[in-house]
């Protein structure tokens, strides 16, 4: 007969399962979906959400590895490669809003990308509290830690939106690479919070 305990463990873990698979679809989709729409707009802020749906990609593989196995040094590595994607667009980001705002590069309208960033807040801001909720549940820091990514996703969504938003109805043009930093400052914060907390 199989221990309460280990059962409830068992459910959690298909949970987080669940819940990456789900993450891992709904940013596959989005790549392609804002690949189009940052093209057509010229928009650094789409471009950069491209680039963090990207590394939200790569966040959640790394979580179903670390799930599908045992161990703190996995556990450590896991967040490790969290924490250098993050530093990577950062980086990226401050190199082309920077540039942007320089040369007054105006991007164009996008209703797509301003449709598509808007289900996303939605979207991420529900995944991200049932990460929390089964990470911390399971005891697990990955998964918890990801489930930060995926939240810290949802707000990005929702910067993104406001500068598309802003551009198209006022014609503030400087709205999408300031939206640009705000993504700098988020990808900045989480990586500084991932390599200071000791993993």
């Amino acid at each position: 007969m199989t221990h309460p305990d280990d059962a409830s463990s068992r459910i959690l873990l298909r949970r987080g399962f669940a819940l990456e698979y789900v993450t891992l679809g709904w940013n596959v989709i989005g790549i392609v979906v804002l690949a189009v729409a940052a093209l057509s707009a010229r928009s650094v802020a789409l471009a950069g959400f491209g680039l963090d749906s990207l590394i939200e990609i790569g966040a959640s593989t790394v979580v179903l590895w670390e799930l599908s196995g045992t161990g703190e040094d996995r556990r450590r590595r896991a967040l490790r490669l969290i924490g250098s994607a993050f530093t990577l667009l950062a980086a990226y980001l401050l190199v082309q809003s920077t540039v942007a705002l320089a040369t007054g590069y105006q991007p164009r309208h996008s209703m797509l990308g301003i449709a598509w960033t808007a289900v996303t807040a939605v979207v991420m801001s529900a995944l991200a509290a049932g990460k929390a909720r089964t990470g911390a549940a399971l005891d697990n820091p990955v998964l918890a830690t990801e489930g930060r990514v995926t939240f810290v996703d949802g707000l990005l969504a929702t910067a993104v939106l406001l500068g598309l938003a802003l551009n198209a109805s006022l014609g503030w043009w400087w709205a999408d690479p300031a939206a640009g930093y705000v993504l700098v400052y988020y990808a900045a914060r989480e990586a500084r919070y991932i390599f200071s907390d000791g993993h």
